[in-house]
């Protein structure tokens, strides 16, 4: 009698299916720039003067400052990791550089009283941003804490910081005066290069440098390796906690940029400055395609992510909808881009399975 293998007739994936399912991927990966341009689009056929130059300009800059946000938060997440400081950061470093110009540092045993430059402002407004990112990051590393857990403590810890510099309220006037040789901080937010504001070029520049870094440096390899897999990272000689202490050291600094650049702009320091920002740059980073899970993510990516943000908040206010209404549609947006980022994850994982079964299947 005859028999017949039946491995012949169990049922293969048809050529079909596997195309659908890689246009699916493709369309996914690319999700951040089909948004972007369905949300431009709209806009442009619904508000008039949407895409004019002096309208662009204006966004961008507004842009920018999420941007700044979260591009220091790309590391992190591809680590794993999460940031929520980040907005209590840009309030506390906008309060210090308001500190600094409008009472500057005072030395009782001599009576007297220094006003820095804007020069000796700006960096160390920096440094301390950054120094807030290292202790998070040292925290994290040294104690094994969860990041969640540690950014919210430290979120608290810099808005009350904030708060207690001034009593909760502004400081006002940061122009500087002339006589104390501290002015010019103000053009940091208004002035401009080419008739470009300083922070739109600010913002190339840093997202340029990020790029690099995550590219061409083996510390951009590592970050990638550790959120891929810790474990694996560690055994092949990576400095994981070396490397996560200086991720968000980064996040910190790129805070304190926020932080000097919102402060130039409104010619203020508020303690309230950067509420609830973090959400959005984590949207932003979430959008452009940066994994919650770890391990992928990519500058531009983060980048038109924060237009898109951008576009859909000032498209919404030129439209005259109501705040409410916004923080609803940013809330689904945030939503859906989780969704969505899940669902890339477990296709890519499927994707990875069929090639390594396919893999050994042409071994036999």
């Amino acid at each position: 009698m005859k028999t017949t293998d039946s491995a012949a007739f169990a049922p293969r994936p048809s050529a079909w299916t596997g195309s659908k399912e890689s246009v699916l991927l493709l369309l996914l990966k690319l999700r951040t720039f089909i948004a972007l341009f369905l949300i431009v689009g709209f806009f442009t056929v619904m508000v008039p003067g949407f895409l004019s130059a002096g309208s662009m300009v204006i966004m961008i800059k507004h842009i920018a400052i999420n941007a700044f946000l979260a591009l220091g938060i790309t590391f992190v997440i591809i680590t794993a990791g999460i940031d929520l400081s980040i907005g209590a950061t840009l309030g506390l470093c906008g309060m210090i550089a308001g500190w600094l110009i409008t009472k500057g540092i005072v030395l009782p045993m001599f009576g007297i009283a220094i006003f820095p430059s804007v020069w000796v402002i700006v960096p160390l407004v920096l440094l301390i941003g950054g120094l807030i990112g290292a202790v998070n990051g040292w925290i994290i590393t040294r104690y094994n804490v969860a990041p969640f857990i540690c950014t919210l403590g430290t979120m608290y810890v810099l808005r009350g910081a904030a708060m207690l510099t001034s009593g909760g309220e502004t400081f006002p006037g940061l122009s500087g005066n002339p006589q104390l040789g501290n002015t010019g901080f103000d053009e940091i937010g208004s002035g401009t290069l080419l008739g470009i504001p300083w922070a739109i070029w600010m913002m190339i520049v840093l997202a340029l440098a990020i790029a690099y870094v995550a590219r061409r440096l083996p510390f951009g390899r590592h970050v990638y390796a550790i959120g891929d897999n810790e474990r694996a990272a560690e055994l092949s000689g990576v400095k994981v906690k070396q490397v996560k202490v200086w991720v968000y050291t980064l996040s910190g600094f790129c805070a304190a940029i926020a932080g000097i650049v919102v402060s130039a702009q409104l010619v203020a320091s508020h303690p309230a400055n950067g509420t609830a920002f973090e959400m959005n740059a984590i949207a932003a980073v979430v959008l452009g395609g940066t994994s919650l899970a770890g391990g992928r993510g990519t500058i531009l990516g983060t980048l038109i992510g924060a237009f898109v943000i951008g576009f859909l908040a000032d498209g919404l206010v030129m439209m005259g909808v109501s705040e409410f209404w916004q923080m609803v549609i940013k809330g689904i947006v945030i939503i859906v881009a989780v969704i969505i980022d899940q669902l890339q994850n477990r296709m890519q994982q499927k994707a990875a399975v069929t090639a390594q079964k396919a893999a050994m299947e042409g071994h036999r």
